[in-house]
């Protein structure tokens, strides 16, 4: 009697362990099809589909990481910044030894804005693995970003350590550089971004402002040339090259720099306000009343355009009392103090 009771026991624990096994294996099952499902959504850029899909992968198995990582990042791609970094923070806590989840999470404050936590995420996460050049990039970005200067130099000379062929390292290390007034080692970081990337037109700009605050006017020129010959389709780059060119001395070349760009954009106020800038600033030099002619026609289309602004109607009333005409001198200038900028 009491081995058939024996056997009886074995066999129904035996069921519950098969029973058991049976449930954990179809809610394996079911998970993982969760996440298959979420993933094709993703793809499909069907991204309320994807997060229902997550979500059930999250109630089925609470204690895993993946379902927490995409959906976070289904969120990022929403936009629901919020919503993403709690899903990384979970992530990053149940597998601490993932780097993704910080990177992610760094990224998703970062965003927000939230410099100096995005700067603590990425810590962590090269922490875990420390030869990620691009997160301690990021690292040193964030840094810069919420005012550490010198912490984003330090973080900088180890990215650079670990790849040193990143332009938008460089480019971040003269900004440091730059901001601490050790210009001649900016100019050098400019220079290597350039080298390694010539299409970088943000550190285009910067060398171009160094060197025209040390008066490298040449040099000034040359990357302004090269900025416009990379960004056509703002007239604003043509007219920084001609106010340079005008400031080095070649304000015939500077006038044909303008004409050009009023070919291409004709009636441009901004344009036009360059042109009658280079044409009074002759005028004034060489008491010319010829060039003061030019400076108040070209002013005067640009002071006529509904999109003028304070700047273009205070030169051109600059220029009409330099001509004499003191009255609308005067409607110029009051018309000037109505306008933004």
């Amino acid at each position: 009697m009491k081995k058939a009771l024996f056997i009886a026991a074995a066999l129904a624990l035996s069921a519950v362990a098969v029973a058991l096994a049976y449930q954990a294996a179809a809610r394996d099952r079911d998970y993982r099809a969760l996440l298959t499902r979420g993933d094709a959504a993703l793809r499909d850029e069907q991204t309320f589909g994807a997060i229902e899909a997550y979500s059930g992968a999250i109630a089925l198995r609470s204690d895993s990481m993946l379902p927490h990582l995409r959906r976070g990042e289904t969120y990022q791609r929403r936009g629901e910044l919020e919503e993403a970094a709690r899903d990384f923070r979970a992530a990053a806590r149940l597998d601490p030894t993932a780097t993704r989840p910080f990177e992610a999470l760094g990224d998703v404050l970062y965003e927000m804005k939230r410099f100096e936590r995005a700067a603590e995420a990425y810590t962590r996460n090269l922490r875990v693995d420390d030869r990620s050049a691009g997160v301690s990039y990021k690292l040193a970005l964030a840094r810069y970003r919420s005012g550490d200067i010198d912490a984003a130099l330090t973080t900088l000379a180890s990215t650079l350590g670990l790849n040193d062929r990143q332009p938008d390292a460089t480019y971040l290390l003269g900004l440091c550089l730059r901001d601490k007034h050790r210009t001649g080692e900016a100019v050098e970081a400019f220079e290597k971004t350039v080298a390694m990337a010539p299409g970088h037109i943000a550190a285009r700009e910067e060398l171009a402002d160094l060197y025209g605050s040390t008066g490298r006017r040449g040099d000034e020129i040359e990357q302004l040339q090269m900025i416009a010959s990379l960004d056509r389709d703002h007239v604003e780059r043509q007219v920084a090259l001609g106010l340079a060119q005008a400031r080095a001395g070649h304000e015939e070349v500077a006038v044909l720099t303008l004409g050009s760009a009023l070919e291409r954009t004709p009636g441009q106020p901004l344009v036009y306000r360059a042109l009658g800038q280079v044409w009074l600033d002759r005028a004034q030099a060489h008491k010319d009343r010829v060039y003061l002619s030019k400076a108040l026609e070209a002013l005067g289309r640009g002071a006529s355009s509904p999109d003028a602004t304070s700047d273009i109607l205070t030169l051109y009333g600059r220029a009409l009392l330099l001509d004499g005409q003191f009255d609308a001198a005067e409607r110029a200038l009051q018309q000037a103090s109505t306008r933004y900028p």
